[in-house]
């Protein structure tokens, strides 16, 4: 059993696949990639590494094997073994290894020895890892929460760009405001008001994806040990952000709708900062926060004097029926900040996402954006404005639309015949994702072990919660990113899985603990 705080290394390992038919032995191969990790500071001074016997149960090889990996690692001084204690990354290692020409030069750099405190989890990591890990010709990502890149408007794009370049203003690319792009902030806020939310451009800013936008609110109001009320589940990277300002996280479930007396007892008891919500076509659940809950939120919200940080990055891909207004269509009391991005209905290279809110945060926010990146790129803010501009959005959401609808459809009916009662989970009217439960004596993250070797990936379900062992039976998959013939396929794999796994009555905690990947 681990201690209170340890981190478990063993999640930072399960991104690499051994090649049995390599000509390097597998030891060899183990020892590289533990020392890549320590290079590149996945694995800092100190961290204690998995024991033998997990770390041999995780490659699936001999504990020999295992051991004489470590015993390589500590020949060459990147790790320590102490007796009765474990094996452990050397806190010099890389300052000593670094430059093989000038081994022993006692003058390198300490860089790791300098770094600012931060709080680390076993998915510090998992957003970049998603985004970046390698992909393998067979394997079946579903993942990652990504647009399909051949609906990309690329072409329509390049035309306008070709078209429209030569009459652009030079001081257009020149340096411009911190809150974005003065055009574009117009045209966005002409499209909030299609949603019913009454903004003006002043009211506005663009970021670096949206994500970017989190971060910032992040700096600009939470300090180490407040508050912050997020649903359980929710979406990694603002659980990561919150964290990494140092913020205490109260989780709030969102499985039987929104309970209004627990956040109203949230707010009595540690008056949080503000309520992160994702109140339409959800990640990762999928579900639609009702025009009722919503008006009950805000009721309540006004009356505490509580801010209300609403995502709604989902909210144009509705599949059926247009969602209810957003929250910060309802907004009574100046208290909600209205959070989107572009990344998910056009492509994520844009890196343009936005935020509307009280000028008053506005400028407090563009005042700590100054200190970061000045501004957001010119190019994207002029190129998106230009394409909002041609009124090509609304046909190409239309598009996207009818596509994923039609890919959704399909992993829900090969899940459906592959699966049958082994998995249960809702379709949902809109969004990337479906949120699956294991009917199984298997948890997700043994799941996920056993479907990396079949070639599939997906997103355990307790990546999206705060508290330790929530969501072990629940995981994510993401429909978008391929098309129907290849989710059937996937779907096959995870069904031919679970029954493997129900047969051997394998136990529902696995001594191996797994980090999603793509």
């Amino acid at each position: 059993m681990r201690r209170q705080g340890e981190v478990d290394a063993s999640n930072w390992f399960s991104d690499v696949k051994l090649d049995p038919r390599s000509a390097e032995p597998l030891y060899q191969q183990i020892a590289d990639m533990i020392m890549y990790k320590i290079l590149h500071h996945v694995l800092p001074p100190g961290t204690k590494l998995p024991p033998e016997r997990e770390l041999a149960a995780l490659f699936d090889v001999s504990r020999t094997t295992a051991i004489n990996a470590y015993r390589l690692l500590e020949r060459q001084g990147w790790v320590k073994t102490r007796v009765g204690s474990g094996t452990y990354v050397e806190r010099h290692a890389v300052e000593s290894n670094g430059n093989s020409g000038n081994k022993g030069n006692a003058g390198q750099m300490p860089w790791t020895e300098l770094f600012a405190a931060r709080p680390q989890s076993p998915l510090s990591t998992i957003l970049r890892d998603l985004v970046a890990a390698p992909l393998a010709e067979d394997n079946i990502a579903l993942a990652a929460g990504m647009a399909d890149p051949a609906t990309f408007p690329i072409e329509s794009m390049q035309r306008l760009f070709a078209e429209r370049a030569g009459t652009a203003a030079p001081i257009d690319f020149g340096h411009i405001p911190t809150e974005g792009y003065n055009p574009l902030r117009h045209a966005i806020a002409t499209g909030l008001a299609a949603k019913g939310i009454a903004a003006t451009a002043d009211q506005v800013m663009t970021f670096s994806g949206s994500q970017n936008g989190l971060y910032l609110l992040a700096r600009v109001m939470l300090e180490p040990g407040d508050y912050v009320v997020v649903e359980a589940p929710t979406f990694i990277g603002a659980v990561q952000v919150f964290q990494g300002a140092g913020a205490r996280l109260l989780s709030l479930p969102v499985s039987e709708g929104l309970n209004l007396a627990l956040l109203e007892d949230y707010l009595i008891r540690y008056r949080p900062k503000f309520f992160y919500i994702n109140p339409t076509f959800h990640n990762p659940t999928g579900r639609v926060l009702s025009e009722r809950e919503r008006h009950d939120l805000i009721e309540l919200a006004a009356r505490y004097r509580l801010v209300i940080v609403e995502d709604d990055a989902y909210g144009e891909l509705f599949y059926h029926h247009p969602p209810p207004l957003p929250l910060k269509a309802l907004d009574s009391y100046g208290g909600v900040v209205y959070l989107n991005t572009f990344s998910k209905l056009l492509f994520p290279g844009l890196r343009i996402g936005y935020l509307a809110a009280s000028p008053t945060l506005i400028n407090r926010l563009a005042m700590e954006k100054q200190y970061i990146d000045l501004h957001t790129s010119n190019i994207s803010q002029w190129l998106l404005h230009v394409y909002l501009e041609s009124g090509q959005l609304p046909l190409h959401a239309s598009r996207v639309r009818s596509i994923y609808k039609k890919r959704r459809d399909a992993l829900a009916q090969a899940l459906r015949h592959y699966c049958g009662a082994d998995l249960s989970f809702s379709i949902p009217d809109g969004g990337f994702y479906l949120w699956c439960r294991i009917e199984r004596p298997v948890t997700a993250r043994d799941l996920l072990h056993e479907a990396i070797k079949g070639g599939v990936s997906f997103v355990p379900g307790d990546a999206f919660y705060t508290t330790p062992e929530s969501g072990e039976r629940e995981f994510r998959f993401c429909f978008t990113s391929h098309p129907e013939t290849v989710l059937w396929e996937g779907a096959r794999r995870i069904g031919d899985t679970l029954r493997r796994m129900t047969k051997a009555r394998r136990p529902a905690h696995s001594a191996v603990a797994v980090q999603p990947i793509i």
